[in-house]
């Protein structure tokens, strides 16, 4: 006797091909029943002999963008099917995971570089492997009504795709052609600053590209604002209208052996930037990078992505008539983003090498050849080989900084872009494809080979090759993304801290950490929060019954936090949050020694923590040790011009006697004297400045008394600019001053005397740099060290936003490894402010499961 399996399967399945995939499967096997999507995942019910077949193949051979979570199985009476269908979508009023926005796939980027086909050179190609998501949901089910794309009806042809279960477009909601679909309009501003409108888009916004000139282009989650990378008069233009001070901007490479001439890039670090999720990846600058210095000032990395959508490919390949560039004539189709067999570099189709040096009218797709199915040709520059020459893109870099304006968020609206970038862009190259949701890029850096730890919990070992990403910024790409919490918990908010802001949400067993949000400094990114939360709580049918926020009074987060009606309510210590964070990822629960690091958060004790270290579980934690404190003259003012704080820490060691150390380093010159007395007045008379345990200040300071940088024109600028010039193969260190008693204090006084010294004696700052890292390494490991053997602990976090000093962080976990440690450092949220909501999150869960609330 037969009998029917109901099955339902969650995870990111729906909007990645899971239906179809289903249907053929079950058809091959022979099975009656049915699939669809509903609020739960997919729900499938099955008849037949091959069941057992038909389940290990749905997990072993699920669509490459699926993530199953799990599938559930449950037995029911025979129903009698006659034959296998795909049913239309139901809302049960559950919720089911929703794909992040996915790059160009290669038979799309085929498909829009054959002249014969009917996208050719179409701007918004896409199929159930690739393209928008996140960005155009506006409820789940995730079905085209729900989406932004509901407003383009499509043509008979995407049809007949999006209906034919055998059609990789079957079910792609975001389908179109340029029959139907949207279309992309460029704007000028004349001399009066009117706009107009351009007859061929995208060939006209190459041409203002290379004509320096500055555009604004609507993308996936947002605006860009792009200018070309090698023309140094338009890159400096930009940071003046921008106003980013030595900001880095990101640049965006048309294939990797573009950005292998610019950078160092690791294998892994190739995987990153040729993943589907493209995020920006932070490289090494090579010497000779030919880079302007305006692109990443002071700074040894410089950010890359390759491009992610249509549009930012026919950027660089698009044909051009009559355009030069290099002494070619521009009519070259691209070399591809993709890898096949080790190669990166042009396409060869059967044995003929197609010639894309005749000219031809660019209007007309049926002079373009076919490139169903290409193949790889090695070249050292990527593009077309014709057999003697190489045809190069269009660009070799575009800066692609995001579109907004003094620290409000992304904008995604066409009007509002125009109205609030005329100041900056040239042009605007506009399209009619609505961004639900505003999503910046992702930034990543990828750890060394020894430094990777386990994503699996504190009883593994702690390496783990599989590990390398770490985040400075996670949103697109990566979000909607959930974090599995391990077990199931009631439904929470972390509302984050205010500068780099996420909030967190739970749900079951899942965090879901919303895109990057900014820092809360003003209205429209408080609406920003606002309208992501209303949105994530709707897609995920999330209820929260409590929230969790940051002490600080002042934070807006906070204060948001507090006007909300009908939810409990916690303050969570900030530096707590941070180590309960990388808890969450883990699936800790016991107690962990915390090594906390940032710049500064609100201490449980009026003060400003930031160099601390926790004995801590979810239902509380101990603060066992810290840096000394030290003043901050003139509060935020110390934070932007942090040669203040280098005047500080000698007065705390020197006393009175601080002018002859304050000249010998040249500080009374450079400053001058005057403006140094009154700064000594107002430490003195403790005016304006709050104690802080903030190491994150102590490197900023270090950097200052180097010379290394006096001033942050924007966040963690002088500490970056000191690890930047920390030379390799040093192993001394400074004396540092521990006290060793219930609340341990480090004390750095020993090593700032002895960086005083170096200087005078004409060290390099390369050896003094590295030197104080190893210093900061050095107490760390003595701390913990003694914090394990008085407590009987040996899991260790290391979170905070210094730990995104990579050497810092590599060399620390290196050093309480060979101690016997099990170290444990984020890898699915960032370590910085960004990751703080997480935390909170996880706590007041834990909390309210236990009761404890």
């Amino acid at each position: 006797m037969s009998h029917r399996q109901k099955i339902i399967v969650k995870g990111v399945v729906q909007g990645v091909g899971f239906r179809p995939f289903v249907y053929n499967l079950a058809r091959s096997l022979n099975l009656k029943g049915y699939v669809n999507n509903s609020s739960k995942g997919v729900t499938i019910e099955i008849e037949g002999e091959g069941s057992r077949a038909f389940l290990e193949r749905l997990r072993e051979e699920a669509p490459p963008l699926s993530q199953i979570v799990s599938v559930d199985v449950s037995e029911l009476p025979y129903h009698g099917y006659r034959d296998f269908r795909i049913l239309e979508s139901e809302d049960e009023g559950s919720f089911t995971l929703i794909s992040a926005d996915v790059s160009v796939c290669q038979d799309c980027f085929r498909e829009m570089l054959d002249g014969n086909d009917r996208r050719y050179l179409y701007p918004f190609i896409n199929c159930t492997n690739c393209g928008p998501r996140y960005t155009i949901t506006k409820s789940v089910p995730y079905d085209r009504p729900n989406t932004t794309m509901a407003v383009f009806t499509m043509c008979p042809d995407c049809t007949r795709e999006y209906d034919d279960p055998a059609n990789r477009r079957f079910h792609a909601q975001p389908n179109a052609c340029p029959v139907c679909g949207p279309q992309v309009a460029l704007r000028v501003k004349g001399q009066k600053s009117k706009v107009k409108s351009q007859k061929h888009p995208i060939p006209e916004t190459v041409n203002l590209l290379r004509m320096g000139k500055i555009v604004a282009i609507k993308g996936l989650g947002g605006f860009h604002i792009a200018c070309d990378a090698l023309n140094r008069e338009a890159v400096e233009r930009l940071r003046l209208k921008k106003r980013k001070s030595n900001k880095p901007f990101a640049l965006m490479a048309p294939d990797i052996d573009t950005v292998k001439r610019f950078c160092e890039v690791s294998p892994e670090e190739e995987n990153l930037l040729l993943s589907n999720r493209r995020p920006i990846v932070l490289l090494r600058k090579k010497p000779d990078n030919r880079l302007p210095d305006a692109i990443s000032p002071l700074n040894p990395c410089i950010g890359f992505m390759l491009p992610y959508t249509p549009l930012h490919y026919l950027l660089f390949y698009h044909p051009v008539d009559g355009g030069k560039q290099e002494g070619n004539d521009i009519s070259n189709p691209p070399s591809p983003p993709f890898k096949k067999g080790g190669d990166v570099g042009g396409y060869r189709k059967g044995e003929d090498v197609l010639d894309v040096t005749k000219k031809r009218d660019f209007w007309d797709v049926g002079h373009q050849g076919s490139l169903s199915d290409p193949t790889l040709v090695k070249g050292d520059r990527g593009g077309f080989f014709d057999g003697n020459k190489m045809f190069i893109p269009n660009f070799e870099a575009l800066v692609m900084t995001s579109g907004n304006i003094s620290e409000e968020p992304i904008v995604i609206d066409n009007d509002e872009a125009i109205e609030k970038l005329s100041g900056i862009a040239d042009a605007f190259l506009l399209h009619n494809r609505d961004i639900f949701m505003r999503v910046d890029d992702s930034v990543v850096r990828v750890l060394s080979q020894k430094s990777k730890v386990t994503s699996e919990g504190f009883h593994h070992s702690s390496f783990n090759p599989q590990v390398s990403t770490y985040f400075i910024r996670r949103s697109r790409g990566y979000v909607p993304d959930v974090v599995l919490l391990h077990d199931e918990g009631p439904e929470v908010l972390g509302c984050g801290a205010d500068i780099k802001n996420i909030f967190t949400l739970t749900k079951g067993s899942f965090a879901i950490p919303s895109q990057h949000i900014g820092d809360m400094e003003n209205y429209e990114t408080l609406q920003f929060f606002e309208e992501s939360l209303r949105n994530l709580m709707s897609v995920y049918r999330v209820n929260p019954v409590a929230l969790a926020h940051d002490l600080h009074p002042m934070y807006l987060s906070t204060q948001w936090a507090l006007r909300q009606e009908g939810l409990q309510k916690i303050g969570i210590q900030h530096h707590y949050a941070h180590v309960a964070s990388v808890m969450a990822e883990r699936g800790i629960k016991h107690k962990v020694i915390g090594v906390a690091f940032d710049g500064t958060g609100f201490g449980g004790d009026g003060t400003l923590w930031g160099g601390e270290f926790l004995i801590a579980d979810l239902m509380g934690f101990r603060r066992a040790g810290h840096l000394k404190y030290a003043p901050l003259p003139g509060g935020e003012n110390a934070i932007r011009e942090p040669w203040r704080i280098a005047v500080s820490y000698i007065r705390e060691i020197a006393g009175e006697e601080v002018l002859p150390y304050l000249d010998s380093i040249g500080f009374v010159e450079k400053y001058g004297a005057d403006q140094i007395d009154t700064l000594l007045k107002i430490i003195a008379n403790r005016q304006f400045s709050p104690l802080s345990s903030g190491i994150g200040r102590l490197f900023d300071g270090i950097s200052a008394l180097m010379g290394v940088c006096d001033r942050n024109t924007f966040e963690g600028e002088a500490a970056i600019a000191l690890e930047a010039v920390a030379a390799p193969g040093v192993a001394e260190d400074y004396p540092v001053d521990i006290k060793f008693r219930e609340v341990m204090e480090v004390d750095f006084s020993p090593a700032i005397l002895g960086i005083i010294r170096e200087m005078q004696d004409g060290k390099d700052n390369g050896l003094i740099s590295a030197k104080f890292h190893n210093t900061v390494i050095a107490a760390i490991s003595r701390v913990v060290e003694k914090l394990s053997l008085l407590h009987g602990i040996s899991d260790i976090v290391l979170c905070g936003g210094v730990f995104q000093n990579l050497y810092l962080l590599e060399r620390t976990i290196e050093r309480l490894q060979s101690a016997g440690m099990s170290v444990f450092i984020h890898d699915k949220v960032p370590t910085n402010d960004a990751g703080i909501s997480l935390g909170q999150a996880y706590i007041i869960r834990e909390r309210l499961k236990e009761g404890k609330l």
